[in-house]
């Protein structure tokens, strides 16, 4: 059975299982999602195309604002911010990697550094707070849901399932195209790359775009789930989170996007039986014995794991 398939299968079971769970569990498991869109973005960035980013707050962030704005000055659907988040982030990635993608790995860094750091502080410049809210941020009404029997919570995870999947066939068609290709052509050897035509700047930048894409879209969908954007929810912590989710699912696979989702809406309630004092230390220690001990990623140590049992059952050759 192919691997597409059996996502497909996976898809299905998950949008069935979600009417059979109380509200309140299924409100955690659209975090859980939302976390995986965003995270499969970065796969493209980092993991395909070969970059680094601490932009991922922002680029998430302006997917809430865009949404936020729609509904709040416009008196739009929220719907329609499913259409302009992506387009915003692609916008912003992909003018963000013109900037950055030609460069060295602490460039892009300090780059996007300065433009995580940035974002926050332009929400709240006082041209523009009017549209933003400033401080106190901007309250949203969640979309209608198509019918009475979808309470707000089961919809909202649908409507991230379906982004999910959708942005999942796309990746795995991207990553296969020729313009994945050429991205991990760029990635391997930047010289190579030039000399056999591929214009590593232009194809950065277009890596870049498509992941604020999908960074821009669940936000978008994490702020319809909390009904609020807010400055600080944007802050620099909340692209060091991503990283970390990215780097324990496994930034080489889009699979490890959604192993890292789940790892962080729900590893924090591992270690918070610890209490406050202790969890965060707990968590810190065993993040770093999960980098140190898989360097691919969970997906990385589940595949190399299904391929030794492969050997031993005979199904493939050593």
């Amino acid at each position: 059975m192919r691997t597409m398939d059996l996502w497909s299968m996976g898809f299905v079971a998950a949008a069935a299982l979600s009417f059979c769970l109380p509200d309140f569990v299924v409100f955690r498991f659209t975090q859980a999602v939302i976390w995986s869109i965003a995270l499969m973005g970065l796969v493209l960035l980092c993991g395909i195309s070969g970059q680094f980013s601490f932009a991922q707050a922002a680029l998430f962030g302006i997917g809430g604002y865009g949404a936020a704005i729609l509904g709040t000055h416009l008196s739009l659907s929220g719907y329609w911010g499913l259409a302009v988040a992506p387009a915003l982030g692609f916008a912003a990635g992909y003018g963000l990697g013109r900037v950055a993608g030609p460069h060295s790995l602490w460039t892009q860094a300090l780059v996007t550094y300065a433009f995580a750091v940035a974002f926050p502080q332009l929400l709240r410049w006082r041209p523009i707070e009017h549209w933003t809210g400033g401080v106190q941020g901007l309250y949203l009404d969640f979309p209608t849901p198509p019918s009475d029997l979808l309470s707000n919570d089961r919809w909202a995870f649908l409507m991230a399932l379906a982004v999910l999947a959708a942005g999942f066939w796309l990746a795995r068609n991207l990553i296969d195209s020729r313009t994945g290709r050429a991205m991990k052509a760029a990635r391997d050897q930047e010289l190579a790359a030039s000399a056999q035509g591929i214009k590593v700047g232009p194809t950065r930048a277009l890596a870049s775009g498509i992941a604020g894409a999908y960074l821009a879209l669940a936000g978008c969908l994490s702020a319809f789930q909390y009904g609020y954007v807010g400055p600080m929810s944007y802050n620099f912590a909340l692209s060091v989170q991503m990283l970390f989710g990215l780097v324990v699912g496994g930034m080489h696979s889009l699979g490890g996007a959604v192993l890292g989702g789940i790892f962080l809406q729900f590893f924090p309630d591992v270690t918070a039986w610890l209490g406050k004092g202790l969890s965060a230390l707990l968590y810190a220690a065993l993040l770093i014995v999960a980098v140190v001990a898989m360097p691919n990623g969970v997906a990385g140590l589940l595949a190399h794991l299904a391929a030794r049992l492969a050997v031993r059952l005979g199904l493939r050759r050593p």
